[in-house]
């Protein structure tokens, strides 16, 4: 044992010797004096425990937070998508609630249909509906929703009919403009790309000066579409060198066809 050992032992000794000379009442007072200095650390030790403490709540809580958080989202979306099928169904029973009052009210025999296949290379020239002879379904019949034409039939089957759209340039229709005598023929354009295409209304007069806005309905000449059917509207107006020409906004939207009335004759 080397020389500083033997001095912390003695002087170890002493102490010890030193606190048993105080007797009971001295052992208190050295304990209640001892507890008097270290008192501030223990304090100090019980409020960093609770600091732990309080964070550590803190943690969970804001982990509570976020499950709740992503459970209302999860919530938002189905709820999203439940309204949204429920405007698609609101939809749907509107569609159909107007086109049988149509059919109601019409004064024509309609035989409902169905758009079966759109061809993305003549989209805006045919499309195939599930209705043909066994219908009573012809050639050249007037095709329409309540929103007005939709063009006519062309080639017919036992039980589905090839549609030939208004926008096609090679369906042609006589028509007339409300509030005034002008008569001429709507066709459709050369589609060349995907915008919904407008109708040309030709062989108008150079005094016809038509208003935009203007509405424009079958005629009745040809034989094939009954007067008073909408075809659309007039958009802008153009003098030519020997007559003048009306842009028309068809009446219904062609991009979208779900169904349809084949015009059959009269009630």
């Amino acid at each position: 044992m080397n020389r500083s050992s033997i001095i912390a032992l003695a002087v170890l000794g002493a102490i010890l010797a030193y606190f048993l000379t105080f007797g009971a009442e001295g052992t208190r007072k050295l304990q209640a004096g001892f507890y008097k200095v270290i008192s501030p650390f223990l304090s100090s030790g019980s409020t960093i425990k609770k600091q732990f403490t309080s964070v550590s709540t803190g943690l969970q809580t804001l982990e509570e937070v976020e499950k709740d958080n992503a459970s209302l989202k999860v919530e938002n979306r189905s709820l999203k998508a439940t309204n949204q099928s429920l405007r698609d169904v609101e939809h749907e029973v509107n569609r159909l609630r107007r086109a049988l009052n149509y059919r109601e009210r019409a004064p024509f025999r309609l035989v409902p249909a169905e758009v079966l296949t759109r061809d993305s290379s003549t989209w805006w020239r045919t499309i195939t509906i599930n209705r043909g002879k066994n219908d009573q379904v012809e050639p050249d019949q007037p095709v329409v929703t309540d929103e007005g034409v939709v063009g006519k039939t062309a080639t017919v089957g036992d039980n589905i009919s090839v549609v030939l759209l208004i926008s096609d340039e090679n369906c042609k229709v006589a028509c007339t403009v409300e509030g005034s005598r002008e008569q001429g023929i709507v066709s459709g354009e050369r589609v060349t790309g995907s915008v919904t295409p407008m109708l040309d209304l030709n062989f108008l007069s150079k005094q016809a000066n038509l208003p935009t806005s203007a509405k424009v309905y079958t005629s009745g000449v040809g034989g094939v579409f009954p007067s008073g059917l909408l075809v659309g509207t007039v958009q802008s107006f153009r003098v030519r060198e020997l007559d003048s020409q009306a842009r028309i906004q068809p009446a219904v939207d062609l991009s979208h066809l779900e169904d349809v009335f084949v015009v059959t004759g009269r009630k």
